[in-house]
């Protein structure tokens, strides 16, 4: 799709690269005031924020050079939604669109300009990133704390903080104070010990994401300057998966935008509420329409679901919020059947088989390929997989465990990471024969990466030039895939030379600190000497490598984002929901999370030896009520 970077006029715009938006969207689309947009399974939230992006840069709304900043809670949502506004707007307009993640945003701005954070919370220009668990939390407060002075309390008062609640409600779970906490609670003073061995102690600076978004607030409080210059630069805010913003993204948010001339839409789905075990807010949309006088407003089509499962589907949001309005389904059904069943097997090898053998039938009848169907689970996905993946095998088609690690990262968030990304672009250019989609994206890119107008016809044409000496030198040097890491590893470092690392880390700041970087790459090589284990051949390796041939198995939370023409939920039973009867309101979401990822077909299976089913029952009273079959399987 060519789009023209000529201003369009307001009156003159229409959708790009769609046939029309329902009344609602288009509202928001043009719309010069902050919403706040609740938009259900498959209404269509990525395309909403990508057609506002085109309207505002397409006719000036947002004038050169403001730029407007789009923020998700994940990476591929951030990725997927830059990748739209680039297909529908000119280079020179998508250029002014920066879309990342919270962590990302708060990342940078510690990473810019963190070194004039007051000194007691001042980390090191080096810190490193960290992960903790309540392990780490229950070794601190049991054994690395220390007394507290006798005005704040007692050993005991230290012993008597939950574990559980440490990290949310103590450590991150308000505003950081200037000067620090005068008067601590035994909570404070537990929280700001940890916070300042953290960052004083040892070699490096540890920090988590959440300490680097209270940073981050605490860092636009007291430098002015900042702040007023992230509200010069960004004429517009999007938000996407809003339902799942934490109270220290909300914060972040408040600090820098409230009551400034940034116009806010804010796009999500409180039935799909999943994050609240990652520190997400209860309600964040109440909290954003109060302080940011937003107006909200629904969205009703389903673009994703057939309206067989869009009926079920609404049975199902009724029971997370009984206000929940019928969508209308945009899809039509285009399977024989049952859309929705419950199967049950006597043995999880007579279910992986029979399921193998499905899939196999359904991508026969209806013309599919492994990746129109996901095997969704609870939790512990390499368990699943260990007794799947051989039957799947059996029946031809292979089964990847994408919530698996790959070095240090789980393989689905290593397909989403920018440096991987490059890595299989330039492959491909380099190792396909008609490599014109190929070549586009990597001229596009690079000239992003080295700061090169699309007005500079003289540097397009020498990097035009340069790339394709490239391609040829890279082909001439690798005409196979590698047999070993140190191939492999030399094949990803020669292509991020080529890139330039330190103009990647440039526009990437999350490379820019600690080994993340080194992190990605060494995932990425491991990677693909895994993926070339099936012979030389760099199509294989390459396909291989994102899984173009595989059936997907991953997580409920890993599925979010994402949609399939079948899904298949295996283990609907007390072991995998333990957790059911703690939070029933967030697994329910959950459940309906993982029935909407469907296009044509939802199955859920059940095995006896894997648990009852009585915690859950009224997940299958759902399905009941919903007229869904429940067939054994033999």
């Amino acid at each position: 799709m060519v789009v023209l970077s000529r201003r369009i006029p307001s009156a003159n715009w229409k959708p790009v690269g769609v046939d029309a938006l329902e009344a609602n969207a288009l509202k928001v689309v043009r719309a010069i005031d902050n919403y706040s947009v609740i938009a259900g399974p498959g209404a269509g939230k990525t395309e909403l924020l990508a057609q506002r992006a085109a309207y505002l840069l397409q006719t000036g709304a947002a004038p050169a050079p403001s730029r407007i900043l789009a923020i998700s809670f994940k990476r591929d949502a951030a990725t997927n939604l830059a990748n739209r506004v680039r297909q529908r707007c000119h280079r020179n307009q998508a250029d002014r669109f920066d879309s990342m993640t919270f962590d990302a945003f708060a990342k940078g701005l510690i990473d810019r300009f963190g070194q004039a954070l007051p000194k007691i919370w001042r980390p090191r220009p080096d810190y490193e990133i960290m992960f903790p668990g309540d392990r780490q939390f229950s070794d601190f407060l049991s054994r690395q704390i220390g007394s507290p002075p006798a005005s704040v309390g007692t050993s005991a008062d230290i012993q008597a903080i939950s574990v559980n609640t440490f990290e949310r409600h103590h450590l991150v779970g308000s505003p950081l104070p200037l000067d620090g906490w005068l008067h601590p609670t035994p909570a404070q003073w537990a929280a700001d010990r940890f916070w300042q061995m953290s960052l004083h102690q040892g070699k490096k600076s540890v920090l988590s994401f959440p300490m680097i978004g209270r940073l981050a607030e605490l860092l636009l409080r007291v430098n002015p300057m900042a702040t007023t210059a992230l509200r010069l630069t960004y004429s517009h805010l999007f938000m996407d998966e809003f339902q799942d913003t934490t109270q220290i993204q909300y914060d972040l948010v408040h600090t820098i935008f409230l009551g400034t001339n940034t116009v806010i839409t804010a796009v999500g789905d409180n039935k799909q509420q999943i994050m609240r075990w990652a520190m997400a807010m209860d309600d964040p949309f109440t909290a954003y329409d109060e302080d940011f006088e937003a107006t909200r407003i629904p969205l009703y089509n389903n673009y994703r679901s057939s309206p067989e499962l869009v009926r079920i589907q609404h049975i199902l949001a009724q029971a997370l919020d009984a206000r929940s309005v019928a969508p209308v389904s945009k899809t039509l059904g285009t399977i024989d059947g049952d859309s929705c069943a419950i199967w049950n097997f006597l043995t999880p090898e007579i279910e992986a088989k029979k399921l193998a053998a499905f899939v196999v039938a359904e991508m026969r009848t209806h013309a599919l390929s492994p990746r129109d169907f996901v095997l969704l689970v609870r939790q512990k996905a390499s368990e699943y997989a260990a007794v799947l993946k051989p039957a799947f095998i059996a029946a031809g088609i292979p089964l990847r465990n994408e919530s698996g690690m790959v070095g240090s990262i789980t393989l689905q968030d290593l397909l989403t990471e920018t440096a991987s990304e490059l890595i299989i672009m330039f492959l491909r250019l380099a190792m396909t024969n008609r490599a014109g989609r190929h070549w586009s994206e990597c001229l596009r890119t690079l000239a992003t990466i080295r700061g090169i107008s699309v007005d500079d016809e003289v540097s397009q044409a020498r990097l035009t030039q340069e790339l394709d000496a490239y391609a040829l030198k890279l082909k001439s040097a690798h005409p196979n895939s590698p047999k070993s890491k140190e191939a492999s590893r030399s094949i990803v470092n020669d292509i991020l030379d080529f890139i330039d690392r330190n103009m990647l880390i440039a526009i990437h700041h999350a490379y820019g600190q600690g080994d993340w970087l080194e992190k990605v790459l060494d995932s990425a090589a491991e990677h693909l000497l895994a993926s070339s284990a099936r012979g030389p051949g760099w199509s294989l390796a390459l396909d291989t490598y994102e899984g173009n041939h595989s059936i997907p198995l991953m997580t409920i939370h890993k599925s979010k984002g994402l949609e399939y023409h079948s899904v298949i939920f295996v283990g609907l039973d007390d072991g995998a929901w333990w957790s059911f009867s703690n939070d029933q309101i967030e697994a329910t979401a959950g459940f309906f999370v993982a029935f909407t990822r469907a296009k044509q077909r939802v199955i859920f299976t059940y095995c006896p030896q894997r648990g009852t089913r009585t915690k859950i029952a009224t997940l299958y009273q759902l399905l009941k009520n919903s007229g869904v079959k429940s067939l054994t399987i033999a």
